[in-house]
Parts: C-alpha cells; sequence; structure tokens
C-alpha cells in the first residue's frame, strides 16, 4: 500500500475515531457552547467535518492513483 493510500485511509479513520471512541471522554453538560451540550455540539461539529476529511482523502487517493498510472511507483 503507497503513502498517499495509507494517509487518506488515516484521514477517513479521524471522524470515525472522534464519533465513536471519543464520546466517552466528551460526555459533559458543560461547558455549554452555542447553547448546547458539549456532547451535542462535539457530534455535531464532527458531522460537519466529515465531509472535508473525506474530501482531503478522496484526493489524495486520487493524486496516488495518477501517480501510480504516470509510472510514478516506487
Amino acid at each position: 500500500m503507497s503513502k498517499g493510500k495509507k494517509l487518506a485511509l488515516l484521514l477517513g479513520l479521524i471522524p470515525f475515531v472522534t464519533l465513536v471512541f471519543a464520546l466517552p471522554l466528551v460526555n459533559r453538560l458543560y461547558p455549554v457552547i452555542l447553547g448546547l451540550p458539549f456532547l451535542l455540539f462535539w457530534i455535531l461539529l464532527w458531522v460537519a467535518l466529515t465531509p472535508l476529511f473525506l474530501w482531503a482523502a478522496y484526493h489524495l487517493e486520487k493524486k496516488d492513483a495518477q501517480d501510480e498510472s504516470e509510472g510514478g511507483s516506487r
């Protein structure tokens, strides 16, 4: 597996890890951010950030596939 594909996979895993495994760590009522308990704010923040991470992973993998098709593979 190439470096670009590994980095793309890592970028795709970050939102999953923050939404599944970090929830017990951020399960707090206070502080209240924008009138929302911190846990709800955390979930909404990561739901909004997930497309950005997946977009970056897509472009990394696309660039890596282009490099391999041009003979840039080592």
